[in-house]
């Protein structure tokens, strides 16, 4: 028989084999060091690009889609719920069952706290979704991100890694918050719609080169940041790439299956899906970043490598998805 030692010992062995093959990923430890290369001037080309594809999406929206919503909110508080209730409740279930490192699964965490990101307009008007639920959302879950994202990572972190140094109280800058989101939601959007009221048989001529142009200039903005950083993704993105994958996934489907359940019509079931799918991982990357909220000494490659490479891959799902659904037209 064996030592009661040794069965230990082998009882360890095979749990952590195990728990790695469970993971598909090796050691995420090596993460921890890892130093990405984003600063304040990438977060500012990225909400320009963003602004200007909020411009484009906004010149076929009036003030009545918006009146629709008013009149019918129940797709808009079922879109918030699957936001901040689903989506982080369904991310702390996938923690648990892949069981990644301390810092990978608060990167997790903190994505899915997020509000949502605000290229899903450009994902709904590429889908032939709900555009004005998408911007209704977009905005109202941002504002909500004031006490929503603190709430989310304490609660759903507290519950995976008590004891981590990690997990740090965060506070967002309402005010740097709103100018954030009219800055890059609401003047284009206000802009765009006058624009198309103003100027329809105009707008009905170049809306679509618009929408295409500022598509390419989100993608190029993409491909400056991946490049940026282009050898450590190649470095690492194998330890990352199914996380995401499945994490993103979930979000998708969570978000689509939710509001079916519930009986909400197609249109906007996807546009539901969207929302919870694309994530404002930028927000994530800027709290990681800021030394007021995560001090520079703690260990952070971990959780910035996960909203990084959430932030390239949520752009190739989403695409991926819009264009499925675009030809799918209800």
């Amino acid at each position: 028989m064996l030592h009661k030692d040794t069965k230990k010992c082998i009882f360890a062995r095979e749990n952590q084999s195990g728990m790695q093959l469970l993971t598909i990923f090796g050691n995420l430890e090596q993460l921890n060091t890892v130093q990405l290369n984003f600063n304040q001037n990438s977060l500012n080309m990225m909400n320009i690009a963003i602004a200007f594809i909020m411009f484009g999406v906004a010149l076929g929206i009036r003030p009545k889609h918006f009146k629709a919503i008013v009149r019918n909110p129940k797709p808009a508080v079922v879109g918030i719920i699957s936001q901040y209730m689903l989506l982080p409740a369904l991310t702390y279930l996938l923690v648990l069952a892949i069981k990644p490192s301390v810092p990978v699964a608060l990167g997790m965490i903190l994505v899915a706290s997020c509000p949502g990101g605000n290229v899903s307009n450009m994902i709904s008007a590429l889908s032939k979704s709900n555009v004005a639920l998408s911007v209704s959302l977009t905005a109202s879950t941002t504002v909500m991100s004031l006490f929503m994202t603190p709430l989310n990572f304490a609660f759903w972190g507290a519950l995976y890694a008590s004891q981590s140094p990690l997990l740090v109280p965060i506070s967002i800058d309402a005010l740097e918050m709103f100018r954030t989101v009219f800055i890059i939601l609401g003047i284009p959007v206000i802009l765009g719609m006058l624009v198309g009221m103003k100027f329809p048989v105009f707008v009905k001529k170049v809306e679509k080169y618009v929408q295409i142009a500022s598509i390419l200039f989100f993608i190029a903005f993409l491909a400056g940041a991946l490049a940026g950083n282009f050898n450590l993704f190649l470095k690492y993105i194998h330890l990352v790439f199914l996380i995401v994958l499945l994490h993103n996934g979930i979000s998708f489907l969570g978000g689509y299956i939710f509001p079916k359940l519930l009986k909400i019509n197609e249109l906007n079931c996807r546009t539901i899906s969207i929302e919870t799918g694309i994530q404002n991982s930028g927000l994530g990357l800027a709290l990681i970043f800021n030394p007021r909220v995560f001090p520079p000494e703690l260990e952070l490659g971990g959780m910035a490598f996960i909203a990084a490479w959430w932030g390239i891959w949520h752009i190739v799902s989403g695409l991926t998805l819009a264009f499925y659904w675009r030809k799918r037209v209800i």
